[in-house]
Formats: structure tokens, sequence, C-alpha cells
């Protein structure tokens, strides 16, 4: 197990250097630049000039990108356009997208846990049918027309929740800020329980038709019985990785739906960095949600294997081969 985590943790980082580079790389390729989009039309070659050695953006790509990692670690990152440290405007966002996310994902948990236990059961009858048509409607509907389908039922027609924003006063106001944060919540469960949905009575069949199910039911356990008593740990291990990568990627979910909720989170944050070519800030933002993505894929293959012994046999047994 030791050596596993140590293998894993080396791909991590080597993961983490790559696709560091990767942003870096591809943000520098795009049409644009950030001096020209600060100054504005009617710009001199002077004042371009003189603006890109401030920002330091005619130095070599290779000195770019090492005082970019460099500033990473003292965090002295500064936005090219507001010119305040990058940790701060992020941190700045996350009593935002952090609730939504978390909130989002807790909710979609609730919903297609027992949804997808059912329609893996009952996977023939009606019941069943009906919540695999439900979860493929889902799937095939954008994250960002749920919302407006949300906004204009709930808040629109029936007026019972604000339509977006978020109050100016923070969390100081908790009643006005969970309200605000009901519909973007809904909408990105919605999009996440459709995903979850699948996976987890895809598991469940699997778990059904197994052979340890049949002994059990021939020995006089129900099928739920049968289900709580041996199936919940074979099932586990699909299931949680479904979920460890739903709970990375309801960070990217915020990101889309917040821009549909005009909530002044990390999504906004990232919308107005891209759009002024403000890369210190779009750079330490995606290689935010990178390192989430990543560490949360590492952290579901140790919960796994703390699940299912099996695993731990299986990878000590490719090693001493």
């Amino acid at each position: 197990m030791v050596r596993f985590i140590a293998l894993r943790l080396a791909a991590l980082i080597a993961s983490l250097v790559l696709a560091s580079a990767v942003i870096f790389y591809v943000l520098r390729k795009l049409p644009g630049e950030s001096a020209g989009a600060t100054l504005g039309v009617g710009t001199t070659v002077d004042q371009l000039d003189l603006l890109r050695a401030e920002l330091g953006t005619d130095l070599p790509v290779w000195q770019q990108y090492t005082s970019w990692i460099a500033s990473l670690f003292d965090g002295s990152t500064t936005s090219f356009i507001s010119r305040e440290p990058v940790s701060e405007l992020i941190t700045s966002k996350l009593p935002i997208t952090l609730p939504l996310s978390i909130a989002a994902f807790v909710v979609a948990v609730l919903i297609s846990i027992p949804l997808g236990v059912i329609a893996g059961v009952y996977r023939e009858s009606v019941v069943g049918v009906v919540v695999s048509a439900l979860s493929q409607l889902g799937l095939a509907i954008p994250v960002f027309w749920v919302g407006l389908l949300l906004v204009w039922w709930f808040a629109l027609r029936e007026r019972w929740l604000p339509s977006g924003g978020f109050p100016r006063t923070g969390w100081e106001d908790p009643g006005a800020a969970i309200t605000s944060l009901v519909l973007p919540v809904v909408t990105i469960a919605i999009a996440m329980s459709s995903v979850m949905v699948r996976y987890i009575r895809s598991a469940t069949i699997d778990v059904v038709q197994s052979d340890y199910i049949r002994t059990a039911r021939s020995l006089g356990y129900s099928m739920w019985g049968a289900l709580a008593r041996h199936g919940l740990r074979n099932g586990a291990v699909p299931v949680v990785a479904i979920l460890g990568i739903e709970l990375a990627t309801s960070l990217l979910g915020a990101v889309v739906v917040e821009n549909v909720f005009a909530l002044p989170g990390l999504g906004t944050l990232l919308l107005t960095a891209v759009t002024g070519r403000d890369f210190p800030v779009v750079q330490n933002l995606v290689l935010l949600l990178t390192v989430v993505v990543l560490v949360m894929n590492f952290l579901v293959e140790l919960l796994q294997r703390a699940i299912d012994p099996r695993l731990q046999a299986t990878s000590a047994a490719g090693a001493s081969a």
C-alpha cells in the first residue's frame, strides 16, 4: 500500500507539472494580449512596450512560466487588470462557489443513490424504466437550460425565489444568501444526478446479478437484505469512483451555473478574466480546478482500496510479478 501511494503521488505531481505547462502554453497561443486589452483602442507602440515590460509579457515564454510557478508558492501573482493579488481575488469568491458546489453535490447524492438503486433492482418494472428515462432526459438537457427553466418557473412565474444575484452583505444575512443559492444548487444537482443515477444503476445491476447475491437469496435473505449484507461493499467501489469525479466536477458545474444566475463567484471571475486577457487570474483558476480534479481522483483510488481489500491484493501481486 505504501508503494502504491508513493507511485500515485509521483504520478500526481507529474500530472500537475504537465497540466501547468499546458495551461500556460495554450493561453499564450490565444489571439490578443493582455497589454492591448488593458490599454484599449488608440494605444501607442511605446505605451504597449512599457506595459509589456511592467507585466513581464515581453520576457521569453519559459521565463514567464518559471516566474509564474515561483509566484504560486509565495502568493505574489497579481492580476494584470486590477493589480490585486490573485490569491485574494480567488479567496474572496470561494464563500459563494464552495457552498454552491458542496450543497449541489450533497443534494445530488441524496437523490441519485436511492433512485439508482431502485432503478437497478426494479430495472424491468415501470418504476425502473421511468427512473432511467428521467436520467436520460437530464443528460440530454444542457445545464444552463435547466437553470433557465427553473428561473422561468420558480422566479418569473411563481415568484417564490430570486432569479439571480447574491446579497451585497454576503453571508451576514444567511437567509437571503441561502435563498439566492437554491435555484443554482438545484440546477447543478439535477445535472449531476442524471449522471450518477446511470452509474449507480449499472453498479446495482452487477451486484444483483452476482453469484453471492443468488447464494444469499437461496439461504433465505430478501433482495434488500442480501444487498445490505453482501452487496454494499462490492457495489461501493465503482460508486465511490463516480461520486469522487462528480464531487470534483461540481466545482466546474458551479463555474458555468454562476454565470446563468449572476453569482459573483469563481465562474464570474473566470469569465471576466478571460474577456480581459487577465492571464494570471485565468491560469491560477484553471490550475486550481485541475488540482481539485486530480487530487480527488487520487483520494478516490485510496478510498477504493480501503473499501475493497482485493484491490490491494491485486496491486501487491502486480508489483511482485
